[in-house]
């Protein structure tokens, strides 16, 4: 049996972030994942940013909810939970991915925490442990699952050199010149070849 594991924002979802900028006019918030590879360095950047305009939790989450699945993801999406068990792992917060979870159709989705004072403003977030993708993908192998994996970002470098086969989709020319191990993807009708092709190439390994 062959876990799919998905990284979420800039594969099934637009970048959150992008979003909160393009909203608040606060252009420095369209940093993300595949700019910035410390991501401890670029949440306290966010935050700091947040503070600093006086927003919090409920203006993110008020943009979120103007927010659609990019185009053919869920489709995408059903095609593969048809043949595969499939897995978000993602470095969003719960807070963050629920109203596209009702959207996608409610997938399993592993990612973190954020916290927030009575106010509202955000003044931490907690991570699930580090790396938690490479370190569910290590898990499911050592419950015997085979692993393929895609994303497109820095923080989902880790997953994807881990998972059994990973693919990077629609990822940013810097990424994929640090990583050209990796193929890269810029549809979900290539995207699913590749992981029947990987499914192919994983099941010849075990032959």
């Amino acid at each position: 049996m062959i876990v799919a594991c998905l990284d979420l924002e800039g594969v099934l979802i637009p970048e959150v972030w992008e979003g909160v900028a393009d909203t608040t006019g606060i252009p420095e918030l369209r940093r993300t994942t595949r700019d910035e590879p410390d991501y401890d360095k670029l949440m306290r950047e966010r935050m700091a940013l947040l503070d600093q305009h006086k927003l919090g939790l409920k203006d993110i989450q008020a943009v979120i909810d103007t927010l659609d699945p990019m185009e053919g993801a869920l489709d995408f999406l059903n095609r593969l939970r048809a043949q595969y068990q499939v897995v978000i792992l993602s470095d969003t917060y719960y807070e963050f991915a629920e109203p596209f979870m009702r959207k996608l159709g409610w997938p399993t989705i592993f990612c973190h925490r954020l916290e927030c004072d009575d106010t509202g403003r955000l003044i931490n977030y907690k991570l699930r442990l580090p790396n938690h993708k490479k370190a569910a993908v290590t898990a499911f192998r050592a419950l015997n699952f085979k692993t393929v994996a895609t994303g497109d970002s820095y923080n989902d470098t880790a997953m994807l050199g881990e998972a059994d086969f990973g693919v990077l989709f629609r990822s940013p020319d810097n990424v994929i010149r640090e990583f050209p191990q990796f193929p890269v993807c810029r549809t979900y009708d290539a995207l699913f070849d590749t992981f029947e092709h990987a499914s192919r190439v994983i099941a010849a390994r075990g032959a």
